[in-house]
């Protein structure tokens, strides 16, 4: 139950970023709900597509196809009236990044797999949702950027899998793994946390 609400929230979160992404276009209710649930769902669709699952989580369950949509609905009409949509998205990013990569690792050992595609998948799946989002939204993808967006990624599912490892009937490996990547992410935005400068691809 825990996992199934952190995958509803971290629905919800990205939603919202994918409709304050489209603020500034000037686009209809229909194509700024498309892009909400586009970037809600595309992480766990690729996820669920690579791994050959039976069926997409959000169509064998399609409460995540109505969280998608009524969250990006309800973002269209409610975010005109936030000033300060950018804190907001950056907050919502980090919060859907961190529940996405979580959800997405834990759902991969569930699965079978083994903690190295466990933990590539939980990635793929935290950054490939903002990824679709920025691309269509035409914004430079913030897992591009020189803040951490990936590592904190990496870093939560790599703890989820070393709890789960270690201490697997513990109920809130999940929560301490998704705090951990919010954490970072925010101290990223805040704190400008980047790798130096010697670990950056620089064009000459």
């Amino acid at each position: 139950m825990l996992l199934y609400l952190l995958g509803m929230f971290g629905i919800a979160a990205f939603a919202i970023t994918g409709v304050i992404s489209s603020g500034k276009k000037d686009m209809d209710l229909f194509s700024v709900v498309f892009l909400g649930m586009v970037t809600s769902l595309g992480g766990g669709t690729i996820r669920d597509t690579v791994l050959s699952v039976e069926t997409v989580y959000w169509v064998k369950d399609t409460s995540y196809l109505w969280v998608a949509f009524l969250s990006s609905t309800l973002a269209f009409f409610t975010v005109r009236f936030i000033e300060d949509r950018q804190t907001v998205f950056h907050y919502a990013d980090s919060f859907g990044l961190a529940l996405f990569t979580v959800v997405a690792t834990k759902k991969v050992l569930l699965l079978g797999f083994p903690p190295t595609i466990a933990i590539t998948m939980g990635i793929i799946t935290g950054v490939a949702g903002g990824i679709i989002r920025d691309v269509l939204s035409h914004r430079p993808p913030l897992v591009l950027g020189r803040e951490f967006y990936a590592t904190p990624a990496f870093l939560g599912a790599l703890l989820l899998v070393l709890l789960e490892k270690n201490i697997p009937t513990h109920e809130f490996n999940s929560i301490y793994a998704v705090a951990l990547v919010f954490i970072l992410r925010v101290f990223a935005i805040h704190k400008d946390l980047y790798y130096p400068s010697w670990l950056l691809y620089k064009k000459k």
